[in-house]
């Protein structure tokens, strides 16, 4: 750590974070000093963590958060001895009194598991889709236990999967990843870290990709693990709703610099560094005044402000704002682009599986200029609603009207024209765009796809026009979509989704991995944009607070029915259904006296809605 950063978690001292007693050290599970790491590049050096000085005690759950970038992974896999060969590493990094980076390769694979285990950011990765999971978690079982039995290894592992809640483990043992939920994925991989009885935990991301619910329920066996076995736990997060939540101590992160160390409560309270203030800033709330103003500017200046907007064909033309047959119009006036009424979506269950009802006799409208937020947990349709709108899946009854297309029992070639005028927001910009193409080339996909009469000349200028739309330089059109952030690709992938001047835009969950200072800057760009071109648009999220700052009204959906909708003030203000107050008592606030409330409301209403 820097000399000059002092360490706030201890009321009344004014030491420096590096320089805790004697004593507390020896208490302490997990010493870092002057932790130092670069990276060689085809580019040139980085340096990626500079002189981080930390400690944590047994049975506390240091935060470390940051923007993506900052070092906080870096620092997290360090602890593990997890650092590619191309790392180049100084200082000291000692868990249960050994040296992680001096250690040989046979220590350090005998320290993992036993000593500190690690949790990582998404588990479907880091589960092997082949192998069962009770065999998953006994290969660490396997490699320190040599001489145990397969009986005493499946009793090990069982006892392992009901600890972290997995219901009838017993059968369960035998199943494979992708017969499990994303949450109860989550408690697997928290499982095989847990195996082994390890004293710290190094948690990455550890709730990013979870709808609310079910990271509250993630947050309370962290939490409960860590009251029980008295289990260390570093958490790696960039949600500081879920810090307030779970965590004692917080180091903030800038650059590989360590910036800040303070307690929760202080940190929250009195941030001393102004890049603090601005990571707390960035976090969406439900009902602020920054959400309801953004709103109400969005709406003013649809009504009167103008702007330059580039058309179909290439060519920039100066038009007002909102400039189209319903804007300025009240929204009960307005043309509807999407009309469903007892809307079914059922997918057919094939070898001798029954079919499933994705979505069940779900009515609402979403009209131009009109942006409709859609929550849930996953698994409630969501998504499913968004693929039907564009055509990707099939409504199976009812009725579902996009642009005065019927959607029940489409005809692919009729529907072909419509599509044109929907663009899509993927929620992972790094999967949706092909790898071998640069940037400006994944933009003008829909010009080619829809066969858009434009030269060479005029399509190079739209794409330029579109990334500069997007606030991202005319040099990103010929990088590749691995060189981008994850922030940039977002606003690469909102290019593409208004290349074709959409009259709806669907956007399904296109900030839930970014953190919060670019999830901020990501939705202020939407706002801008849906105000300067006054698209329709369904946005899709788990996250309560970004629907409520973008959405004119919300629908709230469970197991594919629609509960209630209206304007956030009523659904999010004053909701009718348990299961949207749950919802909302489930969503982490930063502020951790007002969140301890929230965790125990959330708690009772958990063993009254399903």
């Amino acid at each position: 750590m820097n000399e000059n950063v002092k360490d706030n978690s201890t009321d009344g001292s004014d030491s420096a974070a590096g320089s805790d007693s004697t004593a507390s050290r020896a208490k302490s599970i997990l010493d870092i000093d002057g932790l130092d790491v670069t990276f060689s590049t085809d580019g040139g050096d980085v340096h990626a963590v500079k002189n981080v000085t930390l400690s944590v005690t047994p049975g506390e759950v240091l935060a470390i958060v940051g923007e993506s970038g900052s070092g906080k992974t870096v620092t997290a896999r360090s602890i593990l001895g997890l650092l590619p060969e191309t790392a180049q590493r100084s200082g000291v990094v000692i868990v249960s009194g050994k040296d992680v980076l001096s250690v040989s390769g046979e220590q350090l694979r005998k320290l993992r598991g036993t000593d500190v285990s690690m949790v990582f950011q998404e588990p479907s990765t880091a589960l092997n889709p082949v192998y069962t999971v009770g065999w998953q978690i006994a290969e660490g079982l396997r490699a320190h236990h040599k001489r145990a039995s397969k009986a005493e290894l499946k009793a090990k592992v069982i006892a392992a999967m009901e600890q972290v809640g997995i219901p009838d483990a017993q059968n369960r043992f035998d199943y494979y990843p992708h017969q499990f939920s994303g949450g109860q994925k989550q408690r697997i991989v928290i499982a095989m870290a847990l195996a082994l009885g390890a004293e710290l935990i190094v948690a990455d991301e550890p709730t990013t990709a979870l709808d609310v619910t079910v990271q509250a329920e993630i947050l309370d066996l962290l939490r409960d693990l860590r009251d029980e076995t008295g289990t260390a736990i570093v958490l790696i997060t960039h949600n500081m709703g879920v810090v307030a939540d779970l965590a004692d101590r917080v180091a903030v992160m800038y650059r590989g610099d360590l910036v800040e160390v303070s307690s929760v409560k202080q940190l929250f309270s009195d941030p001393k560094e102004q890049y603090t203030r601005d990571l707390l800033g960035a976090v969406p709330r439900l009902g602020s005044t920054v959400a309801g103003s953004r709103k109400a500017a969005a709406a003013e200046e649809r009504a009167g402000g103008s702007s330059a907007t580039a058309g179909g064909d290439g060519k920039a033309t100066a038009t007002s704002a909102g400039e189209g047959p319903d804007s300025g119009t009240p929204r009960d006036e307005r043309e509807s682009i999407v009309v469903a009424r007892n809307l079914d979506i059922v997918y057919p269950g094939g070898f001798g599986r029954s079919d499933f009802q994705a979505v069940s006799s779900v009515s609402f409208d979403i009209k131009a200029g009109e942006v409709y937020g859609l929550v849930g947990e996953s698994g409630s349709g969501k998504t499913t609603i968004g693929r039907a709108i564009a055509g990707l899946t099939r409504a199976s009854g009812g009725s579902l009207k996009v642009l005065d297309h019927e959607m029940v029992g489409f005809k692919e070639k009729a529907f072909s024209p419509i599509r044109r005028r929907i663009g899509f927001v993927f929620q992972d910009p790094a999967a949706s765009f092909n790898p071998h193409l640069t940037i400006g080339e994944c933009v003008a996909e829909p010009f080619a796809i829809h066969k858009r009469d434009m030269t060479a000349k005029d399509r190079e200028k739209r794409v330029l026009e579109l990334l500069d739309s997007v606030q991202l330089p005319s040099a990103y059109a010929a990088r590749y979509p691995h060189e981008l952030s994850g922030g940039q690709r977002q606003r690469a992938s909102l290019a593409r989704g208004l290349a074709l001047d959409p009259e709806l835009l669907i956007a399904d969950e296109p900030t839930s991995a970014l953190d919060v200072s670019v999830q901020a800057k990501v939705l202020e760009l939407f706002v801008e944009l849906q105000n300067r071109f006054d698209f329709a648009a369904l946005f899709i999220s788990h996250d309560l607070a970004v629907v409520d700052m973008l959405s004119d009204r919300i629908g709230v959906l469970f197991h594919g029915e629609l509960l209630e909708e209206g304007t956030g003030e009523k659904v999010l203000g004053s909701p009718s259904n348990d299961y949207t107050k749950r919802l909302i008592a489930s969503l982490p606030v930063p502020d951790p006296d007002e969140q301890a409330k929230r965790r125990e409301l959330a708690r009772s209403l958990r063993t009254t809605v399903g």
